[in-house]
C-alpha cells in the first residue's frame, strides 16, 4: 500500500475517534469545514498562482442558499447541501467568466469588488435576515442518521471533508493538475505549447468555488445559521491566511493552517486566563480579545522565518535531507 495513503488512514482513523477522547465534535466539525475552505482556495492560489480576495462570496452564498432551501422550501438535508453547492458552481462560473482574463493584482482586485458587491446585496436581502442572518437552520437527516445528534453530524462532515480533499488530491495529481502547476510556473510557455490557458483557469476557479460552497453549506448545518461573517471580506483574508501560514503548494498545508487559526480564535481566551492564573497579570484576561494581534504575529513569524508555510518548510527540508544523502561519498 502507498505510504501516503496509508498515513491518510491512519489520521482519518485518529479524526474519528477525536470524540470518543473528549474531541468536542462542534469545534473539530468547524475545523473540518474551514480546511476543506482552504484545502479549495488552495487549488486556486497554490497550484494555479490565482490570488483570490473574494472567495467568500462562495463560502456565504452556498450558507444562504442551503439554509433557505432547508427552511423556506423544504429540501432535504442532502438536497439542501447539493443546491448550496451547486449555487456556489454558478457563481463561480460568473466570477470566473467576469476575472480569468487578468491576472495579478488585478484578479484579485476584481475578485474583490465583485465579493463585496454581493455582501452588501446579502446585507439589504429579506431572505437572508441582514444583520441578524438566517437562523433556525433544520438539520434533518441523511441516510436515516438525525442530524440534530451532533456525534451522528461529526460523521457525515467528516465523509464531506474526506471526500472534498479526495478531489482536490486527483485533481492536483491529474494531467489536469499538472497543467495548472505550469500555468503557475511560466504560463506564456503554456500559451506557446498551444494550452488554452483561460479554459483551465476558468475549469480549476469553478472547481475552488464549488468546493468552498460544499464547506460553506456544511458549515450552515453544524452552526444551524448562514450570517453576513461568511460573506465578508475579513473570511476572504482569513482563508489566505490559512493556506499561507499551512503552506500554499502543498495538499495538508491548508489543513495545518486551517487548525492553527481556528484553534487560536477559539482557544486563545482560555490561554489567556490560565496564563493571569499561573503569573497574576491581568493583562493576560484580555487576551481573547486580542485574537487578530496574535495571529497577526504568527503569520508574520511565518513569513520571516517559514516563507513556504510549515508544511512547505517540513517537506523542503527533508528534499534537501536527501539530496545531501545521494550526493554524499
Amino acid at each position: 500500500m502507498n505510504r501516503q495513503l496509508l498515513a491518510y488512514i491512519i489520521l482519518a482513523i485518529i479524526v474519528a475517534f477525536l470524540p470518543a477522547v473528549g474531541g468536542y465534535p462542534i469545534f473539530l466539525m468547524k475545523v473540518m469545514c474551514y480546511a476543506l475552505f482552504a484545502c479549495a482556495f488552495n487549488l486556486l492560489l497554490g497550484y494555479t498562482g490565482l490570488l483570490s480576495f473574494g472567495h467568500a462570496a462562495f463560502l456565504g452564498l452556498a450558507a444562504y442558499a442551503c439554509g433557505q432551501s432547508l427552511t423556506v422550501w423544504g429540501f432535504p438535508t442532502f438536497g439542501g447541501l447539493v443546491f448550496g453547492t451547486a449555487a456556489a458552481a454558478l457563481l463561480g462560473l460568473i466570477f470566473g467568466l467576469l476575472s480569468i482574463r487578468r491576472s495579478g493584482i488585478y484578479f484579485a482586485m476584481i475578485t474583490l469588488a465583485l465579493s463585496q458587491m454581493l455582501f452588501f446585496y446579502f446585507l439589504q436581502a429579506p431572505f437572508t435576515g441582514g444583520e441578524d442572518g438566517l437562523q433556525g437552520i433544520p438539520r434533518g437527516s441523511i441516510l436515516g442518521l438525525d442530524l440534530s445528534e451532533d456525534i451522528n453530524l461529526y460523521y457525515v462532515v467528516m465523509a464531506i471533508f474526506i471526500i472534498g480533499y479526495a478531489i482536490i488530491w486527483r485533481a492536483v495529481h491529474s494531467p489536469f493538475g499538472q497543467a495548472l502547476k505550469a500555468i503557475r510556473e511560466n504560463e506564456p510557455r503554456m500559451v506557446s505549447l498551444g494550452y488554452n490557458v483561460d479554459r483551465f483557469k476558468l475549469l480549476a476557479f469553478v472547481l475552488s468555488a464549488t468546493l468552498a460552497g460544499l464547506a460553506g453549506a456544511t458549515k450552515s448545518l453544524v452552526f444551524v445559521s448562514a450570517t453576513l461573517s461568511d460573506a465578508t471580506w475579513h473570511m476572504s483574508g482569513t482563508v489566505v491566511l490559512m493556506t499561507l501560514i499551512g503552506g500554499m503548494g502543498t495538499l495538508t498545508g491548508p489543513v495545518i493552517g486551517a487548525i492553527i487559526v481556528v484553534a487560536l480564535e477559539n482557544k486563545v481566551g482560555e490561554f489567556g486566563r490560565f496564563l493571569m492564573q499561573q503569573t497574576g497579570i491581568e493583562w493576560f484576561r484580555v487576551l481573547g480579545e486580542s485574537v487578530t494581534i496574535v495571529i497577526g504575529l504568527i503569520f508574520i513569524i511565518c513569513v520571516m522565518a517559514f516563507r513556504r508555510g510549515i508544511v512547505g518548510e517540513w517537506l523542503h527540508y527533508w528534499r534537501m535531507r536527501g539530496n545531501r544523502q545521494q550526493t554524499a561519498p
